[in-house]
């Protein structure tokens, strides 16, 4: 089972499309804010969370959620705005911004998990991660560029340095996670 978290109006064939708010293509409506959400234990085998999670309350809840309701092995993709963007500010109902680094703190095999496995029951392997440019946005659109992912490590790092000092810079974080075990299951 596949689900679009957040839908909104953009509704995906083979998804269970959900949303706060009743509109067409709506399978599911409900707040995810209110926990536990309308899936089982281990049910879902891929998540799409696309601009939702800066709408949230509580990123480890929601993430805790996640764990919850993916089958062992299943994958959530996320796209967040990047803390310092254009489009982090804009949207007056964003209650969150990321940095390139947040997600790092749910990864099993980063120092921010390993170091602080306490904050979170949910365990996660980040399995890809892109920075997000959107160059001339949202004041001017430059031809024959579109949105710019940024992959690889070193590039990552340079990118996300400029884009710690320059506003404008990065415009999203997309991330994508796999669930492993928990914790309880491994120590």
């Amino acid at each position: 089972m596949k689900i679009n978290l957040g839908a909104g109006r953009q509704i995906l064939d083979g998804f269970i499309n959900h949303d706060i708010t009743t509109l067409d293509g709506i399978d599911v409506v409900h707040n995810l804010n209110d926990y536990p959400w309308p899936w089982g234990d281990s049910s879902i085998d891929y998540i799409l969370m696309q601009d939702i999670l800066e709408h949230l309350e509580d990123i480890v809840k929601t993430m805790n959620e996640l764990h919850r309701v993916l089958k062992l092995g299943g994958e959530v993709k996320i796209r967040v705005p990047y803390w310092n963007s254009w489009c982090a500010y804009a949207d007056p109902t964003h209650k969150r911004y990321f940095h390139e680094y947040t997600f790092h703190f749910f990864d099993v095999n980063s120092p921010w998990f390993i170091d602080r496995d306490y904050y979170t029951n949910s365990s996660f392997e980040i399995i890809d991660e892109a920075l997000i440019l959107a160059p001339g946005q949202p004041y001017f659109h430059i031809p024959k560029i579109e949105l710019i992912y940024v992959r690889n490590s070193i590039l990552k790092k340079i990118v996300g340095w400029w884009g710690n000092h320059i506003g404008n810079t990065i415009n999203d974080i997309e991330v994508v996670m796999r669930k492993v075990s928990k914790k309880s299951e491994t120590k």
